[in-house]
């Protein structure tokens, strides 16, 4: 990474500190997650940045992959994850945090547990530290809140417009004794009370391109170019789409969906039912140093 880079990941990480912030002093029990998302995406907007990924808001056994649909009513209520991603020419901040907004000792707990696995993680990455040291560190910080890690969710490396670029950080002592190299890292611990497991559950409406192709009508073309101009391989969400195009929009991202161009995500759904609570940091791993951008 060149000095340019550093400074727009580091400033990607500003605008992300300053929109959970501002996120916590708008978030309130029953406030519609629509309004919520709509509000931080356009404080990332007025800051500078652009989004990186829709807001996801993820309440109790969703873990991840809620975003408001164009029309949604869903309201703000128990756990409430809040995953903010801001972006400078591609290169990404990613960061997370959890609510209780019921006044409920167990999600007290859980957002807790959550916290200090990514604190330990923070503490245990570092120069030629494993996976297994930084997934470890984050299990037992977890376990002594008598809760889980999810162990099929983990932190991941980034890059240029590639939110997901390759290795994974696990959550849990993977036995992997293979150095972290230089990077960018999305620390991300998820604490629940179920089985520490997720599966796929509805579609989220949070779509990535994945790979290079062609639809036949025309206005499925002019919505696939908009989406290759204005998120090139970052997530987007058909809410976005809606509010460019219509809700003719919806199905034209079908059609592109048909054809294998773009992969649409799942919400993760925690197995047993369990609450779940998230916290993240994104880290930036130089040969002479360690930099927390969203802290």
């Amino acid at each position: 990474m060149n000095s340019e880079e550093i400074e727009n990941l580091k400033k990607a990480g500003h605008i992300a500190k300053q929109c959970v912030e501002y996120a916590k002093t708008i978030i309130k029990k029953d406030t519609p997650l629509l309004e919520i998302a709509e509000k931080i995406e356009s404080h990332i907007i007025k800051l500078g940045g652009k989004p990186a990924f829709p807001v996801n808001l993820s309440i109790n056994e969703i873990a991840a992959h809620y975003t408001p649909s164009w029309d949604d009513k869903t309201l703000a209520s128990g756990l409430l994850k809040i995953d903010i991603g801001v972006q400078i020419e591609g290169f990404v901040a990613d960061t997370a945090f959890s609510l209780d907004l019921e006044n409920n000792e167990e999600n007290k707990n859980l957002i807790k547990a959550a916290e200090s696995g990514l604190h330990a993680a923070l503490k245990a990455i570092k120069h030629e530290a494993t996976l297994s040291e930084i997934g470890k560190a984050i299990e037992h910080a977890i376990a002594e809140h008598k809760v889980t890690p999810i162990h099929n969710l983990s932190g991941h490396a980034i890059s240029q417009y590639d939110l997901h670029a390759g290795l994974t950080i696990p959550n849990y002592d993977t036995k992997q004794n293979i150095e972290i190299p230089e990077g960018i890292y999305a620390i991300e611990p998820f604490a629940t009370s179920g089985l520490g497991m997720v599966r796929d559950g509805k579609p989220s409406g949070i779509y990535h391109k994945i790979k290079e192709g062609n639809v036949r009508d025309s206005f499925s073309r002019e919505v696939l170019q908009f989406i290759e101009e204005e998120y090139e391989t970052l997530p987007f969400c058909a809410r976005w789409i809606v509010k460019k195009f219509g809700t003719r929009g919806l199905l034209a991202l079908k059609r592109i969906e048909d054809s294998s161009i773009l992969h649409h995500y799942p919400q993760l759904i925690e197995k047993g039912n369990g609450k779940v609570a998230q916290a993240e940091h994104t880290v930036i791993l130089t040969g002479k140093e360690i930099i927390i951008t969203t802290n």
